[in-house]
């Protein structure tokens, strides 16, 4: 079974996402924006969520992780929790 390792950053609006994204672009530190501004507990840990495997993430997210490049920031990804920039750091 395909397994995947990403890590995120959420808010509650496609403008912050964006702009958060544009800072990566631009050299910024993911993990960092993780800690100031990501609404989820995992922004304590820069965003990161672990290993997980097909189902076990909400669709949008899912097929980011499994169809996307690895290594690349995605987003504006929306979901219900609202928009996501998802970095996939690895994909077996």
């Amino acid at each position: 079974m395909p397994k995947a390792r990403a890590r995120h950053i959420l808010v509650a609006t496609e403008d912050v996402c964006q702009s958060l994204k544009e800072k990566i672009e631009g050299g910024a530190d993911f993990a960092e924006l993780a800690k100031e501004y990501s609404q989820c507990p995992s922004g304590r840990r820069g965003g990161d969520l672990g290993s997980f495997g097909p189902g076990q993430m909400v669709p949008e997210f899912d097929r980011v992780c499994f169809n996307e490049a690895v290594g690349v920031v995605h987003g504006p990804v929306k979901t219900q929790f609202g928009y996501h920039l998802v970095e996939v750091t690895e994909r077996s």
